[in-house]
């Protein structure tokens, strides 16, 4: 008689093949937008998360809050929803894409600049 471990079976997603990381373009993007909303005052703080199958970028107006935002990789959403994401302080989804560039024009601040 032979045990057999089905622990991961009906886990439904595809477990990653390691870590994942932010790739050094996609980083430079963050970065880059990040730098310009310091250089406004708007934002002050970051902080990376590395989860088991995600990667997250979080940006705070103050350390001591919860963050503002949360860019979000998550390779197993990306043939199905795209594996980007922005979320904003509450948890909503702002923008989901397969592409940085797009999923971070959500986050553009000239956008929200009033005339």
């Amino acid at each position: 008689m032979s045990i057999q471990d089905f622990s991961g079976a009906f886990n439904g997603a595809a477990s990653p093949k390691g870590p994942v990381f932010f790739e050094r373009k996609e980083l430079e993007l963050i970065l880059r937008l990040y730098g310009q909303h310091v250089a406004s005052g708007d934002w002050r703080d970051y902080a990376i998360d590395q989860l088991p199958d995600a990667v997250a970028f979080n940006i705070f107006r103050r350390s001591s809050e919860a963050p503002l935002y949360r860019i979000e990789k998550r390779p197993a959403l990306a043939r199905k929803q795209g594996a980007f994401a922005v979320y904003n302080q509450s948890g909503l989804i702002l923008k989901r894409g397969r592409e940085l560039g797009p999923v971070l024009a959500v986050l553009d601040k000239r956008k929200f600049d009033v005339l």
